[in-house]
This record gives C-alpha cells, sequence and structure tokens, in this order.
C-alpha cells in the first residue's frame, strides 16, 4: 500500500517540493535570505502544519525576557543549593578492635554452630554458617536423627538439609518483619505491656483465671509446654487451645482412631522392601523426610553383592516428587482415596474392615488392587503403607489396620509416644474455643504464634464480630494479645502485637521426628525489638523479665540433664567426636550479649536492646562434617563417664546439638 494512503498527513508534508513554488516565491523578493531547507524555502502551508506538530503548542509565540541561557543558570543554582542543605556533620565514629580476639574467629572463615529449626512434626537439626557473627547459610547436623546419621561412626556421618531450613535464613533478614510492639495501632514499649497485663491477671486470679484462654500452634518444645503447664496450675480454670492449619493433626487424629490413644508411627524405610504410598510425598515434606528419603534411597541403591531393589506404589491425587520415584503410580480423585483404601484393606484382611466385595466393584483402580495386596502380601514384615498427612484421619486408621495385617509392626512401622507436648485434635480444640467466645466465656485471648485470623476453617472464623465478644464480665472490653514474626492479619484485630523473635535470635529447645530434643541456640542478637515465646509466657508468671536463656537452661536444671547424658553415655560406645568449647566460646561476635540471652552479636548490637549486665555464654561452635572426619584420628573421644556438673552437660548439649537419651521409647499398640 502506498504511503500517500497510509499516512497522508506524512506524505503532505514530506512531497516533493516543486521548482515553480520556489521561483513563485522568490519572485517579489530582494536581498539576503536564510532558510535550513527547501520546505522553508517554499514557506507552504504544509510546512507550518509540520513545525506545530514537531514542536510544543505556542513555542512559537513563548517571548519571555529570561533567556534560555539564564533558565539554565536559576535552576543549576537552585540544584546546588538543595544538595548543600542536604548534608550534615556526621559525628566522628571510631572502629574499637578486639580487646581480646576470640581465638576461634579468623576473619574470612566461618564458623559452625549446631541448632534446630522447629516443625510441626518435629523439628530439624542443622548446622549454621557464621561468618563474622552473623548467619549466612543452614546445612544438616550429622549428629542430629532427622537430618544426619549419628547410628555411624564419627567421622563417616553425612547430613542433609531441606529447603523449608535453607529458606529460613531469608526469613531471619525479611525486611517484612514485625519490628516494635504495638497496642491498637500505636509503638508502646514492652514495660507498658507488662503493667496492663499484670492489672487483668491481678483481676481474674481471684476467679482463678476463669475466662483466660490460650491459643498455640503445635508446641514440640519441653521448656514451653512446662511454661504453659504452670501458667494452667496458677489460673486452674484458663485453657489451652491448640491449632495448626497445615501439620500433623490428621495423622493423631488416625491413630486416635486406629488404637484408642495418640501414637508418633515412625517409618523404617531402610527395611522395607515394598512400599504403598496413599498420597504422602514422604520423600520431600514432613518433618522426617531427610531420614526418610536417606533410608529409602539406601534401600534402593544397587550394590556390588547386592541387586535387589525396593519396590514403590504410589496412589496419589496431585503429582509430588515421590510419585516421580515410583515404580507404579496410580491417579486418582481425592473422592475416591478413601474407597481405594479400604478394598486394599479388605484384600489384606485388616481388622474392622468389611470384606465384602460388592461394595468395592467400582472402585479406582480396581484391577490392580488385588496385584497390589499379593505383592505386599509376598513381603510381610518387609512392608510400609504409609498416608499423606493431610489425608482424614480415616485413612491414616485404614493404614494403620493394613501394617498391622502385613505384620509391619516392630519391624518397618514403629509406634512412639506423640512428640507433640498435648496432642488433641486441633480443630475440636478450635471449636471448643469459638464456642467459649460465642458464649460469652472469653475475657482475655492470648495468641502464640500463628495467624488463626487468615487460615481458620471458615465455619469456625475468628472475625471481628466474633473476637469483639470478648468482654469483661461488666461488659467492658476484653484483652486480644498475639505474638507473632509478623504484623498480619490477626494483629490487626488484637490489642497488643508483639513481634516474635526468630529461631535464629533466641534460645530454646524442641523435638525431632523420634522425640530426640534439641536446644535452640541463637546466631545473632535479636535485630528487631521482639520477644522469644519463653520471654513472652514469662510475663504470665512472677518473673516476669527472666531471659530465654535462663527459662530454657532453669527447665533442664530440674530436668537433671547431667544424668540424662550420663544415662545415655553408659549405654552407647564412646564416639570420636571433638570436645565441646567451654563456656564463653561463640561465633567471636566481639559484643556483649544482648537481650540476657547470649546470642553471638558479630558486631551487631540490635536496636533497643542494651547490652545485658552480666552477659551469658555465648553459643557454641560445632566443627563441620569435613572438620570432623579431619579430626577423628586426632579428638579426644568422648567417654561414657558421667558428666562433672550440668555446666559440663549443658555445654557438651548446645555444641553437639542433641540431647542424648531423649528419644521416646517404642511403645505396643493394636488397632482396635
Amino acid at each position: 500500500m502506498h504511503i500517500k494512503e497510509t499516512f497522508p498527513e506524512l506524505y503532505n508534508i514530506r512531497r516533493p517540493v516543486r521548482r515553480e513554488e520556489i521561483r513563485a516565491s522568490l519572485g517579489d523578493k530582494t536581498g539576503r535570505e536564510y532558510w535550513r531547507s527547501l520546505e522553508e524555502l517554499a514557506d507552504s502551508g504544509q510546512f507550518e502544519d509540520y513545525l506545530h506538530a514537531e514542536f510544543p503548542r505556542q513555542a512559537g509565540e513563548w517571548d519571555d525576557e529570561v533567556g534560555r541561557r539564564t533558565f539554565l543558570k536559576l535552576m543549576g543554582a537552585s540544584l546546588a543549593l538543595a544538595g548543600i542543605t542536604s548534608c550534615s556533620y556526621q559525628p566522628p565514629e571510631t572502629v574499637v578492635p578486639f580487646v581480646r580476639q576470640p581465638g576461634e574467629l579468623v576473619p574470612g572463615k566461618p564458623l559452625f554452630f549446631a541448632t534446630a529449626m522447629p516443625m510441626p512434626g518435629g523439628a530439624a537439626g542443622l548446622l549454621v554458617r557464621s561468618n563474622e557473627g552473623r548467619p549466612t547459610h543452614v546445612e544438616g547436623n550429622p549428629d542430629h536423627p532427622t537430618s544426619g546419621t549419628p547410628e555411624r561412626p564419627a567421622g563417616q556421618r553425612v547430613a542433609a538439609t531441606d529447603v523449608f531450613s535453607i529458606a529460613s535464613i531469608l526469613s531471619l533478614y525479611d525486611p517484612d518483619r514485625s519490628e516494635t510492639i504495638t497496642n491498637r495501632g500505636e509503638i508502646r514499649p514492652y514495660t507498658a505491656f507488662l503493667g496492663e497485663l499484670r492489672t487483668k491477671l491481678d483481676e481474674m486470679r481471684g476467679r482463678q483465671g476463669a475466662g483466660l484462654r490460650f491459643l498455640t500452634e503445635t508446641v514440640t518444645s519441653p521448656t514451653m509446654a512446662a511454661q504453659l503447664r504452670s501458667i494452667l496450675a496458677t489460673f486452674p480454670a484458663a485453657k489451652w487451645h491448640q491449632y495448626e492449619p497445615a501439620g500433623t493433626n490428621s495423622a493423631s487424629v488416625g491413630a486416635q482412631l486406629a488404637f484408642g490413644q495418640p501414637v508418633n508411627t515412625i517409618y523404617r524405610f531402610d527395611r522395607a522392601d515394598r512400599v504403598l504410598s496413599l498420597d504422602s510425598d514422604f520423600l520431600s515434606s514432613g518433618a522426617a523426610n531427610l531420614r526418610y528419603a536417606r533410608d529409602f534411597a539406601a534401600k534402593r541403591r544397587v550394590l556390588e553383592g547386592k541387586t535387589d531393589m525396593n519396590r514403590l506404589y504410589v496412589v496419589e491425587t496431585t503429582p509430588t516428587n515421590t510419585g516421580a520415584f515410583a515404580d507404579h503410580r496410580f491417579s486418582i480423585k481425592p473422592s475416591q482415596l478413601e474407597m481405594f483404601a479400604r478394598a486394599l484393606a479388605a484384600a489384606l484382611g485388616a481388622p474392622g474392615v468389611s470384606t465384602d466385595g460388592a461394595q468395592y466393584q467400582n472402585v479406582a483402580h480396581a484391577k490392580h488392587v488385588f496385584a497390589i495386596a499379593k505383592d505386599l502380601q509376598a513381603a510381610r514384615g518387609r512392608s510400609v503403607v504409609v498416608a499423606g498427612e493431610h489425608q482424614t484421619p480415616a485413612i491414616h486408621a485404614l493404614a494403620h489396620a493394613m501394617n498391622q495385617a502385613l505384620g509391619n509392626v516392630g519391624q518397618t512401622v514403629l509406634y512412639t509416644d506423640p512428640v507433640e507436648a498435648q496432642p488433641v485434635d486441633q480443630v475440636a480444640s478450635l471449636r471448643e474455643l469459638v464456642g467459649d467466645i460465642e458464649a460469652g466465656r472469653v475475657e482475655m485471648l492470648v495468641i502464640v504464634g500463628g495467624n488463626p485470623v487468615y487460615n481458620a476453617p471458615v465455619d469456625l472464623a475468628l472475625t471481628k464480630e466474633r473476637l469483639d465478644k470478648i468482654r469483661t464480665p461488666d461488659g467492658k472490653d476484653g484483652l486480644r494479645i498475639h505474638l507473632s514474626l509478623y504484623d498480619d492479619e490477626t494483629s490487626e484485630l488484637c490489642h497488643w502485637h508483639i513481634p516474635e523473635t526468630h529461631f535464629l535470635e533466641a534460645w530454646g529447645d524442641t523435638r525431632a521426628h523420634d522425640g530426640t530434643v534439641s536446644i535452640v541456640q541463637p546466631l545473632i542478637a535479636p535485630l528487631y525489638k521482639g520477644r522469644s515465646v519463653y520471654e513472652f509466657l514469662a510475663a504470665f508468671t512472677d518473673k516476669p523479665e527472666q531471659s530465654g536463656y535462663d527459662i530454657v537452661r532453669d527447665y533442664w536444671r530440674t530436668q537433671r540433664l547431667e544424668s540424662l547424658v550420663a544415662a545415655a553415655g553408659a549405654t552407647q560406645p564412646a564416639q570420636g567426636t571433638a570436645q565441646p568449647l567451654a563456656s564463653g566460646a561463640g561465633s567471636g561476635g566481639g559484643n556483649n550479649n544482648t537481650h540476657g540471652e547470649g546470642a553471638a552479636t558479630g558486631g551487631n548490637n540490635a536496636a533497643g536492646n542494651a547490652p545485658s549486665a552480666t552477659p551469658s555464654p555465648t553459643p557454641s561452635a560445632t566443627p563441620t562434617p569435613a572438620q570432623q572426619q579431619q579430626q577423628q584420628g586426632a579428638a579426644t573421644a568422648r567417654t561414657a563417664a558421667a558428666p562433672a556438673n550440668f555446666d559440663e552437660a549443658w555445654r557438651g548439649v548446645v555444641h553437639d546439638g542433641v540431647v542424648p537419651g531423649t528419644a521416646a521409647k517404642e511403645k505396643s499398640v493394636t488397632v482396635r
């Protein structure tokens, strides 16, 4: 298409200038004249339109007396003056070197500290790398039963970690974390919170705490559980509720349905020749996924003289990493999974399951049910049936029944006491709390962690209208308190919001999937004005200002930690691990510890946290796996003798990252 048809305006402007027009325009002119183009010389109407289109409107009529040069001078002077006023004199600062540099601190060489990341079904043992006092990377702890291989000799242990643990570094430095304590939207000091809380508690003490409710997530910390029980002993009429939207609640309720009591299930995939997964992604999710993935891979690995491999059946509703490894994978609708599990349980002769084959004729993958059952029965005592954590309690109960029918209990499936401090049906617990709120029986609601306003079930939603029903007996507004890492939807509906410290900023303890306790030690001082859950709960006791370090340490002193270590050492062979560092050894931060917690600050004095008057011991550095291998021949082996005192035992468990002798004992249960 010709330009004349597509852009007629451009064609009229750029059309060829005719010589006749130019001669006609110059015919009556005399003297010199200057022009920039033939179009200007022609002085046509099209050229005038072109000028107005190219330059701003009325630019040709601008006759301001201030010229362009003067305008640029004035603007340049204005910018220069603005830059001068923005500068201010900074007082001189002196960089103070170490008076006595820690011997283990070498600039540029990282240190590693043993700690653990709390999770709903059990903690992950970690070795956190610290560069000049700041955590920068997370690895697995070779001595931890979940992330490591403590059953191997020292120097031959390996460890792994998952994406959640590695990403915890990002949450530590997350700029969206809550930074300040707020009361009804206004920033307030912690002492103001303590004052109002003490006044409310004194009013409720005469009623034995009637109207006081605690709502927590799943608690696996022995110290936190002891604090809550102590508070409930002081206020007998108070109640402790638990709710977590994603966790092990269905598995716990399923065990209650199958055995009449809650139990913790541990699978030994290193002994299993046949594995059936009922929508369980056990290789990449869950509290014990690192241990299970290692055990499963060891049984699948073909070595010289070992040619047999395990076989994996996966029946799943959504594609998972475990399904990608399956030898036989079957996709199924979520609504069909329970019927499939019942048909398979009936084929295996599981107790309490109807064997009427007519009701299973229309089950999904019916032609494969008997083939799977036959293969599982061929490996009696050497098979595993595992259900996904998010599946219904009925499917978990069916999985327990199938494992019992296959003779797997005590072989590839072990049962222990629950890892949770108080195993309850969390949905029923939340329903009870909502019922008390609706009935006007709640006067103070203390939400410890989580965001239940956002993730509670719709029929149990903690809406503003419902929370406004929390009132005192005389009709006044009650008190709602929220401890959280973020200022979220729940914080918005609470009167007090207390920032929570990250697990890399605070002392604590937690249990692994098999019940083994790990001491959580900080890698850095709190970056913001946060409080750990232990310090927060201490506000409800007669020691509101007690530090988290003292709370955890005092709890384990009452548990006679030295006796636990001695008993574990008497039943285990000596291991060639390095001796724990002495009290005061740390990451080489060089600053006094803040908040009374002994955190290695690495030169970082957190805003708002004055140095402690009596510095607590700093974290104990742990050798990396490579360093352990180098030290295997030269390190002094741990002896089985009892520690000299509590302090020695404490330094040992902090250094190693685990408390020996705390794993849950195997128990015998039978499907009803």
